[in-house]
């Protein structure tokens, strides 16, 4: 599968060690993470030649061509929200993760469309679990 991963970029770079174990799972179970940049330590350097249109174009286009996505919202990020919402009016399905140890927004935890599952995680196993999960049940 074509796996669109959504995490926090200029909202905050605190997660990015979770980010790296989630594309690399992802990676290990032989799908193709369209975003594998957003693990980059120096992503705002790599970005830095492309226009904001040429970005947002760029990930438009990945959002279409995906069959899922995968967003870690554990820190808050205005582009993941949009992002998430754009994969849902396209009726693909979203599994948003979050440390149990947040307080996340309540426009995902009482969200009830269908494609989307919020699942919260409190360590490494329970994050793998939840994601291995979400993957076989659309393979």
């Amino acid at each position: 599968m074509k796996i669109y991963f959504a995490g926090s970029i200029s909202g905050g770079r605190e997660y990015l060690e979770t980010y790296s174990k989630i594309v690399e799972f992802i990676q290990n179970h032989d799908h193709i993470v369209l975003t594998e940049h957003i693990i980059h330590p120096k992503v705002f350097d790599l970005e830095k030649e492309f226009t904001d249109e040429q970005i947002y174009d760029r990930d438009i286009i990945w959002l279409n061509e995906c069959d899922c996505v995968v967003a870690e919202v554990s820190n808050p990020s205005l582009g993941v929200g949009y992002e998430i919402g754009y994969a849902l009016d396209l009726e693909k399905s979203v599994l948003c993760l979050y440390h149990k140890s947040i307080f996340l927004s309540r426009m995902l935890t009482g969200n009830h469309r269908p494609g989307l599952r919020v699942v919260s995680y409190g360590d490494d196993d329970g994050l793998m679990k939840n994601l291995g999960h979400f993957l076989r049940q659309l393979e």
